[in-house]
């Protein structure tokens, strides 16, 4: 038996976000993880009932690696991955019953678990500021990217559209579950702004499927503007065309832990539009253009930068795409590694 349990609740739900970090480590530190996961896919309630109740016989006493988020509070030999403190943090863009059961499970577990890694050094200075977490007790590892995410050529993007049932023409791309965090009703209005200013050929795509309603608070996206197409949730194995695919990611969220898409678009080559808060200039840095995510004529004014320049667009790309090769999952998984070694 591996020397550490893997609280592995997350295979029950739809790989996005957190999901897709636990799959990737999962992947690559089998050789040291016991996989525990329940008998069937459980969400919600009974979910986090397993998890406080039965998964505490289930590791025996050795180390826990809970990745995403939460874990049982029986377990103090734990290491816990933290990914953000949204819930805590904005309490208003979750269901209710969501946000008071982290705003009471994460003080908890914070200050419960023997070590944490945090996946940005924002993330890791949230928890240190909001539950007064002594900063040598948290580790930053930041997330990666899958080797899978590459320039794809011409007919593989042509492939995707056809699958995915994309409009014809050029795109901008919009990535992000339909919830108040992602910011998509200001980009919208953004959208409207700039719309009569660029070539009418060019459309926003936006893929993402709606927030589930026990977790999220609903997005008011207002009225939709012309030429925006909500192309729904896009499976993973073509996220790389339809990255390539785009002339930009605009990825104007409010609050990001750590924010896979735009590396994953850098990674594909695809210039990047985000946002100056949170951990974004952390992830993104000097190889994207930042913008304030709660002003709209900025939103615009970023987009217009990248729509009207093809100079611009490709040195973007290509500095997108050095950034990109050196945060790959691989490096996550050997600092994770060494981090659970350290602790087993």
């Amino acid at each position: 038996m591996a020397s550490i349990a893997l609280n592995a609740r997350f295979f029950s739900h739809k790989p996005t976000g957190m999901q897709r970090y636990g799959i990737e480590m999962a992947n690559r530190l089998s050789d040291v993880l016991d996989v525990v996961r329940p008998s069937v896919p459980m969400k919600g309630a009974k979910g986090h009932l397993w998890e406080q109740m039965y998964l505490p016989t289930a590791t025996r006493h050795r180390l826990l690696w809970s990745p995403n988020n939460t874990g049982p509070l029986a377990v103090a030999r734990q290491l816990c991955t933290i990914h953000d403190i949204i819930p805590v943090d904005h309490p208003e863009w979750f269901n209710a019953r969501f946000a008071q059961w982290y705003e009471w499970l994460l003080p908890k577990l914070v200050n419960r678990v023997e070590h944490m890694i945090a996946v940005s050094q924002f993330t890791k200075d949230r928890v240190v500021e909001r539950f007064g977490v002594r900063p040598e007790k948290i580790s930053v590892v930041w997330n990666g990217v899958d080797a899978t995410f590459y320039p794809r050529s011409t007919a593989e993007i042509a492939a995707m559209r056809q699958s995915a049932g994309l409009p014809e023409g050029r795109y901008v791309l919009s990535l992000g579950s339909l919830e108040p965090r992602k910011n998509l009703a200001r980009l919208l209005v953004a959208w409207r702004k700039l719309a009569e200013e660029i070539d009418p050929d060019i459309q926003l795509v936006v893929a993402g499927a709606k927030g589930a309603s026990q977790v999220f608070a609903q997005a008011d996206l207002g009225p939709i503007p012309a030429r925006v197409h909500f192309a729904g949730y896009i499976p993973q194995e073509q996220l790389p065309m339809l990255y390539s695919g785009a002339m930009a990611l605009v990825y104007p969220s409010l609050y990001e832990g750590f924010g896979l898409p735009p590396l994953e678009a850098m990674a594909c080559g695809c210039p990047v539009v985000t946002s100056s808060t949170t951990s974004l200039p952390e992830v993104a840095g000097t190889a994207s253009i930042l913008v304030d995510p709660r002003d709209t004529d900025a939103i615009a004014n970023g987009m217009w930068k990248l729509l009207s320049s093809k100079t611009l667009r490709h040195d973007l790309s290509r500095r997108g795409q050095h950034h990109a090769r050196s945060l790959t999952w691989d490096r996550s998984a050997a600092a994770t590694r060494k981090i659970l070694l350290a602790h087993a």
